[in-house]
């Protein structure tokens, strides 16, 4: 059971989760919340800390800088692209 437990982990690092991150362009912070599958192609429910709201949008592209992961992401609820800076743990 241990070892099924360490699998599962591995073989999905970006659920087990929330994932804290800044938007610069908005100048506030986000959350991406848990039980979210982080890749291109796929939506995603975020906290927007400067609307005070949950939001959804779509994953355009996903690219590790250093100690930061960038996230580019399409925002249903405002209909702009946008760029979180998350954190690599």
């Amino acid at each position: 059971m241990k070892r099924l437990l360490i699998l599962a982990a591995l073989a999905f690092p970006c659920i087990a989760n929330a994932w804290d991150g800044y938007d610069s362009d908005a100048g506030a912070d986000v959350e991406i919340e848990q039980g979210n599958l982080v890749r291109e192609g796929q939506t995603i429910e975020f906290y927007d800390y400067s609307s005070g709201e949950y939001r959804s949008a779509d994953v355009e592209s996903i690219d590790r800088y250093g100690g930061s992961v960038e996230v580019e992401v399409y925002d249903h609820d405002s209909g702009e692209y946008r760029t979180f800076e998350m954190e690599d743990d």
